[in-house]
C-alpha cells in the first residue's frame, strides 16, 4: 500500500514540473509611470477622470514623465422616433495620450484609445435609473481607457524618445 501511495506522489509531482506561474514576471503589473508623472487634463470634463488620476499615477515624487491627457466626447443619436425623442444615444471617448520625458525633453509615447458606450434614454424626464447607468458607464468606460494606457505604457521602453 504504501508503495502505491508513493507511486501516486511521484506521478502528481512529476506531472506538475512545468507549471508556469502568471505573476512570475512582475514587469506586467507593476505600473512603470506610479509616482514618477504629473498629469495634466485638457477637454470635455468628465466626472470620474479626476478620482481615478492619483489612484493610478500615485502622488509625484519623482517628476519623470509630464502626461497629457486630451478628452474629446461626441454623442450621437442613433435613433430618433416619431415624436422627435431619442430612443438610444451613442457616447463616443476620444482620449489622446502624450508622454514626454523630462530627462530627455522629448515625446517619449503617443497613443489615441477610444472609447464607446450606449445607453436608452427611459423618460424625457428626470430618470434616476437612466441617470445612474449613465453614471456608470461613463466610469466604466474611463477605468477602462486608463488601464488599457496603462497597459500599453507598461511594455514599451519609456526612456526612447520618439
Amino acid at each position: 500500500m504504501k508503495k502505491f501511495l508513493y507511486l501516486i506522489c511521484v506521478i502528481i509531482v512529476s506531472s506538475c514540473n512545468q507549471i508556469d506561474f502568471i505573476y512570475e514576471d512582475k514587469t506586467n503589473i507593476i505600473n512603470p509611470l506610479y509616482e514618477k508623472t504629473e498629469v495634466d487634463i485638457s477637454g470635455d470634463d468628465l466626472i470620474f477622470i479626476n478620482s481615478y488620476i492619483p489612484m493610478l499615477f500615485g502622488k509625484t515624487k519623482n517628476n519623470n514623465y509630464k502626461l497629457l491627457i486630451k478628452i474629446q466626447e461626441k454623442k450621437t443619436k442613433r435613433s430618433v422616433e416619431s415624436n422627435q425623442a431619442t430612443s438610444n444615444l451613442r457616447y463616443e471617448l476620444r482620449f489622446k495620450y502624450t508622454l514626454i520625458s523630462n530627462k530627455g525633453d522629448c515625446v517619449s509615447y503617443n497613443k489615441e484609445i477610444l472609447s464607446n458606450f450606449s445607453i436608452i434614454p427611459k423618460s424625457a424626464g428626470y430618470n434616476y435609473g437612466t441617470d445612474a447607468s449613465l453614471e456608470k458607464k461613463y466610469e466604466l468606460a474611463i477605468t477602462e481607457n486608463l488601464n488599457q494606457f496603462i497597459s500599453f505604457a507598461s511594455g514599451i521602453n519609456l526612456n526612447n524618445c520618439l
